[in-house]
């Protein structure tokens, strides 16, 4: 898909100004080294920790209900190093929007992709299962140096963000679906693209079931089930981490999973959260706990989160 059209004189406007700046200011965090990006992105998730008592409450309280087996003590080293992985993805935000294919293709190393292969020669597309891991918007990045995909996104609130993003995105992805355009998701798996989103955030039961998620009933989309279901596309986990050192990253593909959809929603809402859970206690740090993930609490059952 060719870039937006973005017009930079629709957002000359006083309102901008302060987005204006926030972005060149992110976009200069490309003129360091990337073992400089790392330390930068370290000491932002350090200030974070720190000025985001909102956000760092959330991530207390979520990492405390996961992770009971840890004392009070390495709960917050948890925390911290959350916070520091969090850090670390601004300047990676910076990295996937304008880094150059030359800088970025040293940085990353695929395992599985002979499963991607493998699941595209069949013809009916792709949906690649992620999850919101802090490297979530570079990974897709990486993943298009060595295969075109399309992925899913919701709208940011902000018009200029929006533009910008969008802009960004279209230049190195094959195209963006909104995350409510399920009948364009479906029409690209039947022109066999590969699609990816990440279902592990909290949507309320609407379209969603509740299935354990680290022993707790989480809201969880059923929408993977009715994807695979209506286009015939085989599903493979696809998650990225940093690797030994932050020098680099690993996207990993799992092969495709059997027997899914299976037919019942609460079953293959159990898998797939299964599948993230296995995957996050790989690099807890890295998972993205600074959001409300169980906001959403069975009948009778009282919030999670402080408002």
């Amino acid at each position: 898909m060719p870039p937006s059209d973005f017009q930079p004189s629709r957002f000359l406007a006083p309102r901008y100004w302060g987005t204006w700046l926030a972005l060149g200011l992110l976009r200069s965090l490309n003129l360091f080294p990337y073992r400089w990006q790392v330390g930068i992105g370290a000491g932002l998730g350090r200030l974070l920790y720190h000025v985001g008592k909102r956000r760092r409450r959330i991530t207390e309280t979520n990492i405390a209900r996961c992770f009971p087996e840890l004392d009070v003590g390495a709960q917050k080293l948890l925390v911290k190093r959350t916070f520091r992985a969090a850090g670390i993805a601004i300047p990676e935000t910076a990295l996937a929007w304008w880094g150059k294919d030359a800088d970025l293709a040293p940085l990353v190393e695929i395992e599985g992709m002979a499963h991607l292969r493998a699941a595209l020669a069949q013809g009916k597309g792709v949906l690649l299962l992620g999850a919101h891991f802090t490297s979530l918007e570079i990974s897709g990045r990486l993943l298009a140096l060595h295969q075109p995909c399309q992925a899913m996104y919701r709208r940011h609130d902000n018009p200029l963000f929006e533009a910008v993003i969008k802009q960004s995105r279209e230049t190195h992805l094959e195209g963006l679906i909104e995350r409510r355009d399920m009948r364009r998701m479906i029409r690209s798996l039947r022109e066999g693209k590969v699609v990816w989103y990440a279902p592990d955030q909290d949507f309320g039961t609407r379209s969603g079931v509740f299935a354990p998620f680290f022993g707790i009933q989480t809201a969880t989309l059923v929408m993977t089930s009715k994807l695979a279901k209506v286009s015939g596309a085989p599903v493979l986990p696809f998650f990225s981490q940093h690797t030994e050192g932050n020098k680099g990253y690993r996207l990993i593909i799992r092969p495709a999973l059997e027997d899914f959809p299976s037919g019942d929603d609460v079953a293959d809402a159990t898998r797939i959260n299964a599948i993230i859970e296995e995957q996050v206690r790989k690099a807890p740090e890295q998972y993205l706990w600074l959001h409300r993930r169980f906001k959403t609490r069975p009948p009778g059952e009282p919030p999670f989160y402080e408002k």
